[in-house]
């Protein structure tokens, strides 16, 4: 990133922690449990599709990639904000900020393009099973799953780029961490341009949420003309538009916070509200489908029953 004709900026101090002084020690804990519980459930949920050959399958492929954009994602935040929480001085580098910015917000973009590609997968399955195969082929799944990821990851560094060409004339971002929006506000020249980029990323992705609502019109037409095609809906897009609600509603509360937010609200609040993406996706989504999805869950239950064993065998011995 072009970093000259910027301003002098050199660290960002983090006033969104100014309200966690009283209760740093309880929220510590609650977010190192949390962070536990997201690492536990996504790695258990990457393990079982990796080590199992017969969820080798498109849908459970995007599902583990989903988690593993789960853990990138959550890498971004929780690292740091646990050293925040034990410090006085909330800061953070120039650098430093742009890549926390470039982690969360290209995880969150990641997860829709994820969310989408399990939508085309379920669509292919119910309304053309007969060409599920051929359609949806370990090569064409493949190139997908490459482009669910890649497509986000330079639209970020796009937006980035854009704004590390601003003069700033602040260094207070009213957050828990860095994100574009808050330094966009910090500039003192004209934004035009990341206020245009920004409403055609944003307008990409609502695109997303339309093309995922148009395959499950479809979706639901089909699964009601069969009880077979009821079952398969029931089973693997129940969880899907649960995950897709789960992170749509996380992020809408963080982006009417980022724009609109009001002077007037706790920050407290304002701190729940800028961090739930980061900790209700990454730990409902792994549940919800290792919850639902049958395959899933009997092979977690197996695996889980046979490491007691072992376990127990070794205590005996």
């Amino acid at each position: 990133m072009n970093m000259s004709n910027t301003s002098s900026i050199v660290v960002f101090s983090l006033s969104g922690f100014n309200a966690t002084v009283n209760y740093r020690v309880t929220l510590f804990s609650l977010t190192l449990l949390c962070y536990c519980l997201i690492l536990v459930v996504n790695v258990s949920l990457i393990l079982t599709i990796i080590l199992d050959e017969n969820l080798h399958e498109p849908m459970y492929i995007c599902l583990c990639n989903l988690c593993i954009n789960g853990l990138y994602g959550t890498a971004g935040f929780y690292p740091k904000f646990f050293s925040d929480l034990l410090s006085d001085i909330h800061i953070i580098s120039y650098a430093g900020c742009f890549l926390q910015i470039y982690v969360i917000y290209s995880y969150v973009k990641v997860d829709y393009s994820v969310l989408v590609l399990m939508a085309y997968d379920r669509y292919v399955a119910i309304c053309r099973p007969l060409e599920y195969h051929s359609v949806m082929s370990a090569r064409r799944t493949a190139v997908l799953v490459s482009l669910s990821w890649l497509v986000p990851l330079c639209c970020e560094v796009v937006v980035l780029s854009l704004t590390s060409r601003l003069k700033l004339c602040g260094s207070r971002i009213q957050k828990l961490y860095c994100e574009n929006w808050s330094v966009v506000k910090l500039a003192c020249s004209t934004t035009t341009a990341n206020d245009v980029v920004g409403l055609l990323v944003i307008s990409f992705y609502i695109g997303h949420v339309l093309l995922i609502g148009c395959s499950y019109v479809q979706l639901v037409k089909s699964a009601l003309k069969s009880r077979e095609g009821r079952k398969k809906f029931t089973q693997t897009c129940v969880p899907h538009l649960l995950c897709l609600l789960n992170v749509t509603a996380a992020l809408l509360f963080d982006l009417m916070y980022s724009r609109y937010g009001s002077a007037s609200v706790l920050q407290s609040v304002k701190n729940f509200m800028a961090i739930q993406f980061l900790i209700i996706p990454p730990i409902f989504n792994p549940v919800i489908y290792g919850l639902i999805l049958t395959k899933i869950r009997n092979r977690m239950i197996y695996l889980f029953t046979m490491a007691s064993q072992r376990v127990q065998i070794r205590l005996k011995h």
